[in-house]
């Protein structure tokens, strides 16, 4: 009787239909399964208008309490030094304290036990919750692509999403040898070796505790809590207006990798060429670059960094390489986009699992990196007191090596990199854009591709030319002379007589001036200013497919 009372309270039915209902659905077995089921959020509609779910009062605020006391603990995580030192002080730890904390945490126990039961009875009542957990239990065993439709018709908590795709579909290729930027090896004597240890040992813990956070914010569950909101309504869209299908993807360490594709292929004159988008260290594809891209008309695949929003992980380099990996097999193996048809493109510190990518997948399309790096290094360093440089340096080459320039150098194809020229993250010194990491990589990734024509001269000109903005560009251009179609000609003549295997051997016997011009033309051709801050959205005039010398564009 009184689980009648507790149903009746909660929904306003009768007897007769509350009896029915029990005898239909709410077997002991399907209220527990429903303790733990995901939350629904909003169910689209097929051609029709979205609706939220309504979850009865009793579901909602049985719900409300758990989520409360599961993000009251992830806080307690993060601030638990804090919060043990003051327990500490109180007199917590001694006997009568011990017993009061006891006696909290029992009761905190009793309230979740409560709730949940009060939770699955709920639902498990409710008819629109169980059509959906009758959809998702089919998904989950047998996903075939009517159900995969159905499915996506549900809004609701992503970790129940069945992957659908994983490493162990790979087949022979998941024997295949990816390439790997190792740190430095540096000679050192035994002591040296032995003095270094409380420095790896601290290097090891500030990473893996708040080290990678501070890499990869985005990974905060305070700051996913915050953008909650905007994130369902940026998946909405995805969804509903550019007909996105959600995805999960299974990686070699069994994380699981929330991905959502836009299919333009026989839409647009795009369509057929695939962009990856590689989010910021704070983005989430819900609300990042792929909009730009969509406007583009283009194929467009986005995946969350491990520990973002659906995704489950940690964005360490490990993990990171594995999520672009199963990324970039889905887009080939599942939707069948050909290696030759893929576009990367990376922003800010997505130019890791970009640079990655290309490495290993030296025969996509083409690389688009905006606002990103050559090694993340000096950011780190720039951002920490002088008095941790040491420790700095150790904690980043060992556990998070993110070397764009090194990954980047090893692939042939065509780049563009995007120079955000107020860009208050990737320069070192506010204001001062001959600071900018951007200048850097595009330097070094000179340097390395067309040795003969930057010599030291031609690195002072590139110095000299990425310094400054578009219109003092003008005056270097106009000061040296570039003869574009000479310039491309003496490219095209050389990649005919020899190849396009890097680094290209041309300039060796060009008088200076001709090499200026070279160097001034392939810095254009290479790198695209936006005036903006790091931040801002980028437009779709920027994003262009990168320059081909073989192609003259």
């Amino acid at each position: 009787m009184l689980l009648i009372r507790i149903l009746q309270h909660s929904r306003k039915i009768t007897k007769t239909d509350l009896r029915r209902n029990i005898s239909a659905m709410s077997t002991l077995k399907a209220i527990w399964d429903c303790m733990f089921t995901p939350r629904l959020i909003k169910i689209y509609g097929d051609g029709l208008p979205e609706r939220l779910y309504e979850p009865s009062t009793m579901e909602h605020w049985s719900d409300t309490v758990i989520r409360s006391i599961q993000m009251i603990w992830k806080l307690g995580v993060y601030t638990s030094p804090l919060i043990i030192g003051v327990l500490y002080r109180k007199g917590f730890f001694e006997a009568d304290g011990i017993v009061t904390l006891s006696k909290f945490a029992t009761s905190i126990g009793v309230i979740l036990v409560v709730s949940f039961c009060i939770r699955g009875i709920n639902r498990a009542l409710n008819p629109t919750y169980h059509d959906f957990i009758e959809t998702l239990q089919t998904a989950q065993t047998n996903m075939t692509p009517k159900i995969k439709k159905a499915l996506s018709m549900y809004e609701f908590e992503f970790f129940a999403w069945p992957v659908e795709y994983s490493w162990k579909h790979l087949n022979g290729d998941v024997t295949k040898t990816r390439i790997q930027i190792s740190p430095p090896v540096v000679n050192r004597s035994s002591l040296q070796s032995i003095v270094r240890i409380p420095c790896q040992i601290l290097g090891y813990l500030a990473v893996h505790t708040f080290g990678i956070r501070l890499i990869y914010p985005g990974t905060i569950s305070v700051l996913q809590v915050i953008l909650e909101t905007t994130l369902l309504q940026g998946r909405a869209r995805l969804i509903q207006v550019n007909k996105g299908v959600r995805s999960k993807l299974g990686t070699m360490e069994n994380n699981e990798i929330d991905t959502m594709f836009v299919d333009n292929r026989n839409v647009t004159g795009n369509g057929s060429t695939l962009v990856i988008c590689c989010e910021g260290n704070a983005g989430f594809y819900e609300i990042g670059i792929m909009g730009t891209v969509l406007e583009g008309g283009y194929s467009v695949l986005g995946w969350n960094h491990p520990g973002f929003a659906g995704s489950t992980g940690t964005p360490y380099p490990d993990q990171e390489q594995n999520a672009i990996d199963i990324v970039m097999q889905f887009a080939i193996n599942k939707l069948g986009f050909k290696v030759q048809n893929i576009i990367l493109f990376g922003w800010s510190i997505g130019g890791y699992s970009a640079s990655w990518a290309a490495m290993n997948y030296p025969d996509v399309k083409g690389v688009v990196l905006d606002a990103t790096f050559d090694d993340v290094l000096p950011l780190a360093v720039n951002q920490m007191p002088a008095y941790l440089e040491s420790i700095v340096k150790l904690a980043i080459r060992e556990h998070a090596n993110l070397h764009n320039y090194e990954q980047l150098s090893k692939y042939p194809g065509p780049i563009l990199l995007i120079r955000r020229t107020e860009d208050e993250v990737i320069n070192i010194k506010e204001g001062d854009l001959s600071s900018n990491r951007g200048n850097h990589l595009l330097i070094k990734l000179m340097r390395f591709r067309y040795p003969l024509i930057f010599e030291e001269s031609q690195i002072s000109l590139a110095k000299e030319y990425l310094s400054t903005t578009l219109t003092a560009q003008d005056q270097i251009v106009q000061r040296v002379g570039i003869n574009s179609d000479l310039c491309r000609s003496l490219l095209e003549s050389y990649i005919s007589e020899h190849s396009k295997s890097y680094p290209l051997r041309i300039g060796d016997s060009m008088p200076t001036e001709q090499k200026n011009q070279m160097a001034l033309y392939l810095l254009r051709k290479h790198m695209k200013d936006y005036k903006s801050s790091h931040c801002t959205p980028l437009p779709v005039d920027m994003f262009q497919v990168p320059w081909d010398i073989n192609l003259g564009r």
